[in-house]
């Protein structure tokens, strides 16, 4: 066990308290609940991705619009995210998480099955609003109950599932509905939520490192203006979403409008063929977990920087003509992206000194508009200058982040501190 830590009073972090140690029952199982979390939200938030070529010839739509399925739902989330961080204030971590994905799940059985595309888009932005109580409050959750020195692997296996959730979502949805249709291709996911959001239930521990707010002294200085504008006047904080924002906008657009791509001439690869491309989700599981080894070693900063270079070294795969090629596009383009999602979503908890909770809501919320924003224009980009437009938006926006992380962010080692709390993983 490591040494207590030491945490300001307001945060209702117990002084003695330091986590549960690698190793231990409790880390097992938080991980376990984390990992079925991750696979409950994200399976169902991006299924719909698989069959968008079927819901546009079914609903006599184009491809911008059907991606507007995906959107509706990220949107929601990006919504959520923060009122979320404000309910699990008051009534703790995982009692805030299992209202969220329970009733997500519930969206998520209905949902497929609305009649018309304006009740199917209002829908979705219910669910993403309900599937937004996870990410809003997993990392602090992981942050406060896990030993400060395994934080970083514990995160990275997290977003581990999150990708599991995701490869799940698309790989079911995509046969089932060339099988079916997509509404129930869509629906099948969300029976296997359902049975990942009950091993969640059952397998996370109580929270002990943190103190519901209604549980203890209000403090005027917890509020929750004070706690997002603490973090909104941080410039590092600021560029740690700028990375949500930018680099899941465009690993969205990816895979939106891929399968578009490989749908018509020169590839013409049926539905079945093409839901398989999402196989790609494996190389995210495998970036994430190593992106936290790594930053201990390196520092954030650096595998930050490379992973996003990674990505976009993959992206400029993609636009080859040869089968081939683009696949193995998409899979270096996953890991990057992952790994930098790993690295920046960590850094943001671990940097905020106060309102942890919020400024991870505050690192979802532009995760997830970005997704929403340049998920829906990279169509446009696709409509207008075919793939490589797309393609280029997509390694536009790494280039940016890139950007922004050697301007904005700290270099840093291993075991070398920090200024103003930014230790390395």
């Amino acid at each position: 066990m490591t040494a207590p830590r030491s945490a300001p009073p307001a945060s209702g972090l117990p002084r003695a308290w330091t986590g549960h140690s690698r190793g231990s029952r409790d880390y097992r199982r938080l991980l376990a609940g984390l990992f079925f979390a991750g696979i409950a939200t994200f399976a169902q938030l991006y299924s719909p991705q698989a069959t968008l070529p079927q819901i546009a010839a079914d609903l006599h739509v184009g491809a911008a619009t059907a991606a507007l399925v995906v959107s509706a739902s990220t949107v929601g989330l990006a919504i959520g995210v923060i009122p979320w961080s404000a309910v699990a204030d008051h009534i703790g971590r995982v009692r805030a998480m299992t209202v969220a994905v329970t009733a997500a799940t519930v969206f998520g059985l209905v949902v497929p099955f609305a009649p018309t595309f304006p009740l199917l888009l209002t829908g979705r932005l219910l669910e993403g609003l309900m599937i937004g109580g996870v990410p809003a409050i997993a990392i602090a959750y992981l942050s406060e109950e896990i030993t400060p020195g395994h934080a970083a692997r514990a995160a990275g296996t997290y977003v581990a599932g999150t990708t599991i959730g995701g490869l799940l979502g698309r790989l079911v949805a995509g046969p089932v509905a060339e099988l079916s249709n997509w509404r129930i291709g869509v629906f099948s996911v969300a029976v296997l939520c359902a049975v990942a959001a009950a091993l969640f239930v059952a397998l996370a521990p109580k929270p002990r490192g943190f103190v519901p707010r209604r549980a203890r002294a209000r403090n005027p200085a917890e509020s929750l203006h004070r706690l997002l504008a603490v973090n909104l006047r941080s410039p590092r904080q600021l560029a740690l979403y700028a990375q949500g924002f930018l680099l899941m906008g465009g690993f969205v657009a990816l895979y939106n409008y891929l399968g578009f791509r490989l749908a018509a001439p020169p590839f013409n690869l049926p539905q079945t063929l093409i839901s398989l491309v999402f196989i790609a989700y494996l190389a995210g599981t495998w970036s994430s977990a190593q992106a936290g080894i790594l930053a201990s070693r390196f520092g954030r900063r650096a595998v930050l920087l490379v992973s996003i270079a990674v990505m976009v070294t993959g992206v400029l795969l993609t636009l080859t003509t040869a089968v081939l090629p683009v696949l193995i596009g998409l899979v270096v383009a996953t890991a990057g992206f992952f790994a930098a999602h790993a690295i920046a979503s960590g850094w943001t908890g671990s940097d905020a000194t106060t309102g942890r909770a919020q400024a991870s809501s505050l690192y979802n919320f532009s995760y997830y508009a970005g997704s929403s924003l340049f998920g829906w224009l990279g169509g446009v980009f696709f409509v207008s200058f075919g793939w490589l437009g797309t393609a280029g938006m997509v390694a536009g926006l790494a280039a940016l982040a890139g950007a922004l992380t050697l301007a904005l962010l700290p270099r840093g080692r291993a075991g070398i501190a920090l200024p103003s709390g930014c230790r390395n993983f």
